[in-house]
């Protein structure tokens, strides 16, 4: 963008939003920035040359891509939104769009109630899948178990409703987990919240905190930046006073993850300081606990710290600092998903300096591992899209055949 075209675009930007009736500070709260950065944009000061970035600023104002920039390639106002698009959880979100409570108190239930120790099984294969990134296979297995243990939720007596209540929020932890990466959001939440309070009835404390995680991150795909900082900065003041001395290692888990939490909103929102603070109170956390633990499948430890830290430094626009950062990481001991989205974070990096070749081989190498990641998630295949236009003519077919596969065609 040449300076006067820098001005021009930030005067549409300008006259866009005043024509809503909106104050600086009103877009800078829809889009996750700050005031200052949307003044700079309006004086032509800040370039937006980002794909993802012009997108966010159009949805902001209510407009379409083209009319904010009418250079920009026809595809991107089409909806990077996932929720309106098919995905591999379509089930399981009809699933959680029914609630068991009213069929379970009528005595709906027929049949023999599954044991602890069989559903114990079934919740640990559910994270398996997960972790794993197979969200088709997931999403079939969850219609039996989740019936299973929202009955079992309400019948069971004696000593196993505790337990009964712990399984049931870690399912709905890894929907929710799974929802936020397929970017629906709005399901994340419903799961999400049903964790928390599965957690609390099972009396677990710590439990909650992994719950509140999961509902920090549901509201960061929401872009609901005020709502998931204000969730996760709670609970962390609340364990902060726990975990002051001696500490069990699961307390740390949590307090760390809300941290990464903490850091993620804040690089959204374009605070880099407080992005980066959050980031060594996690690595401080991590430090203490000494080494990488998987408590409540939150896989926190020193290296998802620095993987975390990768995808930091790319919402924040570092991305030489990102490719030096993901270089030195070691995910190999990591679920598939972590070493996924380290790669994927990396294709990110070398896309914003413009490096196909490194770019397309990140992304290739994540969707060996994930497929069903790489070709749902929203930046991945924002990438992907942007690495076609950069190349032009000259987009190698892997290329070519990778955006066919993630529908993300420039």
């Amino acid at each position: 963008m040449t300076a006067e075209e820098r001005r021009a675009f930030g005067a549409r930007v300008a006259k866009f939003r005043r024509g809503r009736g909106m104050a600086q500070t009103d877009l800078a709260r829809e889009i996750g920035r700050t005031a200052s950065w949307v003044s700079q944009v309006e004086r032509g000061v800040q370039p937006v040359v980002r794909l993802d970035v012009l997108q966010l600023l159009a949805e902001g104002l209510g407009v379409s891509v083209q009319l904010l920039q009418p250079d920009a390639p026809l595809q991107q106002e089409e909806a990077v939104d996932q929720a309106s698009e098919s995905n591999d959880l379509d089930a399981a979100r009809l699933l959680i769009s029914g609630h068991p409570a009213l069929g379970a108190l009528l005595g709906g239930h027929i049949g023999r109630a599954p044991k602890v120790a069989e559903l114990t099984h079934a919740v640990d294969e559910v994270w398996a899948l997960t972790h794993a990134s197979r969200f088709a296979e997931l999403s079939a297995s969850l219609e039996g178990v989740l019936g299973d243990l929202e009955v079992a939720a309400r019948t069971t007596k004696g000593s196993d409703q505790r337990a009964v209540q712990k399984l049931l929020s870690q399912t709905y932890q890894a929907l929710s987990a799974a929802f936020v990466r397929q970017d629906e959001a709005d399901a994340a939440w419903v799961a999400a919240d049903r964790a928390v309070r599965a957690a609390e009835m099972s009396g677990e404390p710590l439990a909650v905190g992994a719950g509140i995680f999961r509902l920090a991150q549901a509201f960061v795909r929401l872009k609901r930046y005020d709502q998931a900082e204000h969730a996760a900065a709670t609970a962390v003041s609340a364990l902060e006073s726990h975990t002051a001395g001696e500490a069990v290692p699961e307390a740390l888990s949590v307090l760390g993850a809300l941290h990464l939490a903490l850091a993620l909103v804040c690089a959204r929102a374009g605070r880099r300081v407080d992005a980066r603070a959050h980031l060594d109170r996690a690595r401080a956390v991590a430090q203490r606990l000494g080494e990488d633990r998987n408590d409540f499948n939150l896989e926190f430890g020193p290296t998802n710290v620095e993987v975390q830290a990768v995808s930091t430094a790319v919402e924040l626009g570092d991305a030489g600092e990102a490719i030096d950062l993901g270089r030195s990481v070691d995910t190999a001991h990591l679920s598939t998903e972590r070493r996924s989205r380290l790669l994927m974070d990396l294709g990110r990096a070398y896309t914003q300096r413009r490096q196909i070749g490194e770019a397309l081989d990140c992304l290739l190498k994540a969707e060996e591992l994930a497929p069903e990641t790489v070709r749902s998630h929203v930046a991945a295949r924002a990438s992907i899209r942007e690495l076609v236009l950069i190349a032009g003519r000259t987009a190698p077919a892997e290329l070519l055949s990778l955006a066919e596969r993630a529908d993300a065609t420039a």
